[in-house]
């Protein structure tokens, strides 16, 4: 057996004047889980696309198990035994597990012969690598921890023995991403080579081997984990030393802001999500909830956001209450000074077919500023995006791109900056850092807390303990719908836990 499972050399990759890859060598072993990392546009999906044949290098050659080869095409990936797991999963919603397992696949036109193979192929997997899931459950309704397993299942079932994962926990809860680390150690014991693309150094840390890190579409350095450290590897991404802590002074509260009282929000099964909530945030601070992801907190901002209706309570927004039955249109709670950056930025953020400086209006386009009479302005608009891609850090610097070409961590930026630069009286935010690198992540903590010291009512919510515990000045936990508990920041991470599972400070006292 070779040494090497993947070896890649002079890999070069342009798309029109950027270079997303220049010179590529790298070297992973087999049996290993080898981490890469870098910022947002440092080049890592394209390389892994690269490797599993959704690109074509411009030069360079692949080595697959010590045998020179070419891949043209995904299905050359797989054959040579190669599996990815993208980082927005590609999975049919309305087919069954099962389903989306044999999709491609199959062993003839007809059906039930690879239905029937597949079943009990799946059930093997399964109990080997426990990846419990229903083979006949619909993708829909399962959640994202879950879809993620059934996209791994897919890979194997393809016989992968090289496993790419590209930002694997971006969508998941610690607790999703604990569970995934340990599938990944099963694998690994297995003989299988994972290849974990993360901005997360906490994931690098807990689980690589190996650790190679990329800057401006190469890689500036390889390190085995043992032998590295945090604040190394930030500091190879960024190429400066990067704040890994957010520095605060204390907050500054002055009047409520935005007030909600006892709102009820019912989700479209018709199942109570958010239950007699309440909860104010004051100009001059940052109010988190934490929880575990399903747990309402995305609907209680969407119902304060005007997105979806409530069932019952009110919603008042500077002391005027807003019309929270369905009827409040966000493009009116804008005017009135609320802005709201969302959880999932591709399907209520941006449209990714638009350009970066069509975006960076989205919402206020109607704003006197990017009009002349009654048509827009789209040279105030491109000078507007200008502005902000310079203020916000944004890469590629070019408002004509469209916006499906930024990486995750810049796409986030537009919204941000879209959001933040309108003045808005109250902020709220969802997931403020999903899928977003450490320098960027840097850079996003600190516009949250000039917002805060700007007089601002900020409303964060985060699964990321650390976040919440480092930006908020109060910390609100929801679980099941209902508010159980609040606290400060210096809650211990120990303590969130409980109260994120329902364990109250008077269960915690009864069951004593």
């Amino acid at each position: 057996m070779a040494e090497y499972a993947i070896e890649l050399a002079g890999i070069n990759k342009s798309f029109g004047p950027v270079k997303a890859n220049r010179d590529i060598n790298l070297q992973i072993k087999q049996g290993t889980i080898h981490g890469i990392i870098g910022e947002n546009g440092a080049g890592k999906s394209t390389l892994m696309s690269i490797l599993y044949g959704f690109y074509q290098a411009d030069s360079g050659e692949i080595s697959i198990n010590g045998k020179n080869t070419k891949i043209n095409s995904s299905n050359d990936a797989i054959a040579l035994g190669i599996g990815m797991v993208h980082q927005h999963f590609m999975l049919v919603e309305n087919f069954t597990v099962l389903e989306n397992i044999i999709l491609g696949a199959e062993d003839s036109q007809l059906l039930s012969g690879s239905i029937s193979k597949a079943r009990s192929e799946l059930i093997r997997l399964e109990k080997e690598y426990e990846l419990n899931v229903d083979p006949d459950a619909i993708i829909e309704e399962l959640p994202v921890g879950i879809q993620q397993r059934v996209e791994i299942l897919k890979a194997l079932y393809r016989g992968a023995e090289i496993l790419i994962l590209d930002e694997p926990t971006g969508v998941l809860t610690p607790s999703e991403a604990d569970h995934l680390f340990r599938i990944l150690e099963q694998l690994k014991a297995q003989g299988k080579t994972i290849v974990l693309i993360t901005h997360k150094l906490r994931e690098i840390m807990a689980v690589t081997d190996e650790v190679s890190v990329m800057r401006q579409g190469t890689i500036v350095a390889t390190r085995e984990t043992a032998q590295t450290s945090v604040e190394e590897l930030a500091e190879l991404m960024v190429g400066r030393r990067v704040l890994l802590r957010v520095e605060k002074g204390e907050p500054n509260p002055g009047e409520i802001k935005l007030s909600v009282q006892n709102l009820t929000v019912r989700d479209s099964r018709g199942i109570d999500m958010v239950k007699n909530v309440s909860l104010d945030v004051r100009a001059g601070e940052i109010v988190g909830i934490a929880g575990v992801a399903g747990n309402g907190q995305s609907q209680l901002i969407e119902a304060i956001a005007g997105i979806r209706a409530a069932k019952e309570g009110r919603v008042l927004l500077d002391g005027e209450p807003i019309d929270v039955t369905g009827q409040a249109d966000p493009a009116m709670l804008r005017k009135r000074g609320l802005a709201h950056v969302p959880e999932d930025r591709h399907h209520m953020g941006l449209v990714l077919a638009f350009e970066e400086s069509e975006n960076s209006i989205l919402g206020y386009h109607d704003n006197e500023q990017y009009l002349s009479g009654p048509m827009l302005n789209i040279e105030a608009i491109r000078d507007d995006a200008r502005e902000k891609i310079e203020k916000y850090d944004i890469r590629p610097a070019n408002c004509r791109l469209k916006t499906a070409n930024f990486s995750g961590g810049n796409q986030q930026k537009i919204v941000l900056a879209r959001e933040m630069e309108t003045d808005p009286a109250v902020l709220i935010v969802g997931q403020p850092t999903r899928g977003v690198d450490v320098g960027a992540i840097e850079f996003i903590h600190k516009r949250i807390i000039e917002m805060r010291d700007a007089g601002k009512a900020v409303l964060l919510v985060s699964v990321e303990l650390d976040e919440i515990r480092s930006l908020a000045d109060r910390i609100i936990v929801m679980f099941d719908g209902n508010v159980v508990g609040e606290c400060g920041p210096e809650a211990t991470e120990g303590e969130l836990g409980l109260l994120m599972a329902g364990v109250t400070n008077d269960k915690m006292a009864a069951a004593e």
